[in-house]
C-alpha cells in the first residue's frame, strides 16, 4: 500500500494559540495522488497538539480560556521548577489534547464536517514555529 509523507513548519502564537492547517493537509493529500486511506497529522514536539474544531476567533479564545481553567499558565509545576522554563503547563495541555489526529481519506479528500478544520495548538509560553508531519497511507 503506498505511503506519502511531508513535513512542514507553521508559526503559532504561544499560550495555546491555534492555527488552521486544513489547506496544508489538503495540499499534501493532493500531492500524494491517493484516493482512499488514512491521513495522520502529527505535531513534532512535546508542547503542541493537533485536533479538529471549528476554527473561528471566538471559539479559539474559548479554548484558551478553558485550557487555562484546566491547567493554568501560572501553575508552578515540578517541571518548571526543575528546568526553570516555566512551561510545565504547556506539556500537560499538549498531553491532554494529544499530538495527532487521524482522518479518513475518501475520494481523494480528507473527510471533514462542514465547519470542521484541522488545527495546530501551540501550548508553549512563547510564539513558536511548530513542525508538523502529515503521513498518508492508502490506495491510488
Amino acid at each position: 500500500m503506498p505511503i506519502h509523507g511531508k513535513e512542514f513548519e507553521v508559526e503559532v502564537e504561544g499560550y495555546s494559540g491555534m492555527t488552521d492547517i486544513t489547506s496544508l493537509v489538503k495540499r499534501v493529500v493532493a500531492e500524494s495522488g491517493l484516493s482512499e486511506g488514512l491521513i495522520n497529522v502529527f505535531a513534532i514536539g512535546s508542547t503542541a497538539s493537533v485536533t479538529t474544531t471549528e476554527y473561528e476567533p471566538a471559539l479559539s479564545e474559548d479554548m484558551k480560556e478553558k485550557l487555562d481553567d484546566l491547567v493554568p499558565h501560572n501553575w508552578q509545576s515540578r517541571h518548571s521548577k526543575t528546568w526553570g522554563d516555566d512551561n510545565g503547563f504547556s506539556h500537560i495541555r499538549a498531553s491532554l489534547i494529544g499530538p495527532s489526529v487521524t482522518l479518513p481519506l475518501h475520494e481523494g479528500e480528507p473527510l471533514l464536517g462542514t465547519w470542521q478544520q484541522v488545527v495546530v495548538i501551540n501550548h508553549d509560553n512563547r510564539d513558536r514555529v511548530r513542525r508538523v508531519f502529515i503521513q498518508i497511507i492508502g490506495k491510488l
